[in-house]
């Protein structure tokens, strides 16, 4: 079996105490883990502070995904999502949001903007591991065995379709 890719993961918190804390779950679940304490860091980790915003950088592919707090100061979660989101080098990094305050209406407009997902804090390991799916998804597997039904139009030599009754799909055993 192939062993799976370490997938780094850029943390974006203003506080010290999340940051540590998520940096440690994170590092428990065998994730490579970069900690930055603002959006304005995050940007320079990724290669995209102000004077070579157009110019990509080796960064651009060093990070799989990007965890941030919404509550920051100069440069909240979602002004971070819309900068990534809007470069044309960066915009497949997938970007988790993360707050501890319920706010549906910032929730939807970061849902709407691009994040995969918004979580509450505090964060739980199976929140961690979602991170693991966002930055690999699951190749859907096609159903197998299921009924379909079809419609059927015939041409019969009097130039008029014919439709026949909906065919139920066949199983073999």
């Amino acid at each position: 079996m192939a062993e799976e890719r370490v997938v780094h993961v850029l943390v974006v918190d203003d506080s010290l105490v999340d940051r540590t804390i998520v940096h440690k779950l994170l590092k428990a679940s065998a994730f490579k883990v970069t900690t930055v304490e603002s959006g304005k860091k995050a940007l320079e980790v990724l290669g995209m502070e102000e004077e070579k915003l157009d110019k990509p950088t080796v960064k651009d592919h060093d990070v799989d995904i990007i965890l941030t707090d919404y509550c920051m100061p100069e440069m909240n979660g979602h002004d971070l999502l819309v900068a990534i989101k809007d470069d044309s080098h960066m915009k497949s990094i997938p970007v988790v949001i993360v707050s501890s305050e319920f706010n549906p209406q910032r929730i939807n407009r970061c849902l709407t903007d691009g994040a995969e997902e918004f979580l509450q804090k505090p964060l739980k390991v199976k929140d961690l591991e979602k991170l693991r799916s966002y930055v690999n998804p699951a190749v859907p597997v096609p159903k197998i065995g299921t009924k379909q039904k079809a419609v059927v139009d015939l041409m019969p030599e009097s130039n008029e379709a014919e439709r026949l009754p909906h065919l139920a799909g066949v199983a073999v055993a």
